[in-house]
């Protein structure tokens, strides 16, 4: 695996997506807040790692995630970068001037728009790609207005590819089945802990071919850190889970493979599987993550994983 060679673009997306990406949604202070100083050395390192795909949205740190890509891409040395970001909710200004709230728009204007804030914020005239984000329990709306609104934005060039970015597997595959859909984000659902884009997203992808990015490889720090205090799937890690994940790194490392290589490479394995996005919040995380993706697993390891029902057989 290198950050360079791998290409798995499908031809219905209209360019090459980088193998790799940044998630910015730690830049908007996901968890805890990030200064800009540690925003900008984020961005350096992923310049000097090769990285040029960042995936964001409005509601990371309610327009802050953008904002900081708007301000800091030019100055890390990323002139050409390819742009993800969401749409389907909209930052609205508080009454009493506080800050911002967050709703939802599925409308083509509150589709429009978010898009136009996300680009104002950014600085740019277009994105790469949109993703309705979070569309789970708005297919009526989807139906309705929202599918329509991304593809004449599409259609208009404001954005290259559209799709859907969710965090369960299901509700994304019923919209691959029913939509042209150029590419799909789906998060901690495809990990060395859950499997749960086996069973439809990922082979309808293939076979419509759908572009597939997965994020949450490390399912919120459980597999890159498996210690008492890790989050999982944003929530302090159940006992049951803390016990798998060490399990996971007891086998890697009769390998001499650190867990987090094994978690960052594990989704390649299929595929459908495009690119991988890994959420950053320093420039230490970005240069462990480059060098997890290159680190070698070899093929005994993953054997092993599957044995023990941490990789699914079908992949090895």
């Amino acid at each position: 695996m290198t950050l360079t060679t791998h290409d798995r673009t499908p031809a219905r997306l209209p360019f090459a997506l980088p193998p790799v990406g940044i998630g910015t949604a730690p830049l908007g202070g996901l968890f805890e807040q990030v200064s800009e100083q540690d925003a900008a050395a984020t961005l350096a390192a992923a310049a000097a790692a090769g990285i040029r795909y960042f995936d964001t949205a409005p509601r990371y740190g309610h327009g802050q995630a953008e904002e900081r890509l708007g301000r800091l891409l030019g100055p890390a040395g990323i002139t050409e970068p390819v742009i993800s970001t969401k749409t389907g909710w909209l930052l609205r200004p508080r009454a009493d001037g506080s800050g911002t709230d967050v709703v939802t728009d599925w409308t083509e204007r509150g589709i429009r728009e978010s898009l136009e804030s996300s680009l104002e914020r950014m600085g740019r005239s277009s994105v790469d790609i949109l993703y309705l984000h979070d569309a789970d329990d708005y297919a009526a709306e989807v139906r309705a207005t929202a599918y329509d609104a991304v593809r004449r934005l599409r259609d208009e060039g404001l954005v290259k590819a559209i799709g859907f970015g969710m965090n369960h597997s299901a509700p994304l595959a019923a919209y691959v089945a029913a939509y042209e859909v150029d590419v799909v984000l789906i998060a901690g659902r495809f990990s060395l802990l859950d499997h749960d884009a086996m069973a439809t997203l990922l082979p309808l992808c293939a076979e419509r071919g759908t572009a597939v990015v997965v994020g949450g490889v490390f399912n919120t720090g459980l597999l890159a850190d498996p210690s008492d205090g890790a989050m999982f799937n944003y929530r302090p890690v159940p006992a049951g889970e803390l016990a798998r994940a060490r399990r996971c790194q007891e086998l890697c490392a009769q390998y001499e493979v650190p867990l987090a290589a094994a978690a960052a490479q594990f989704p390649f394995l299929h595929p459908a599987v495009t690119s991988v996005v890994l959420g950053c919040r320093s420039a230490d995380e970005v240069t462990a993550n480059a060098e997890a993706l290159r680190r070698p697993v070899p093929a005994e390891l993953w054997a092993r994983l599957a044995a023990e029902g941490f990789v699914p057989e079908e992949l090895i």
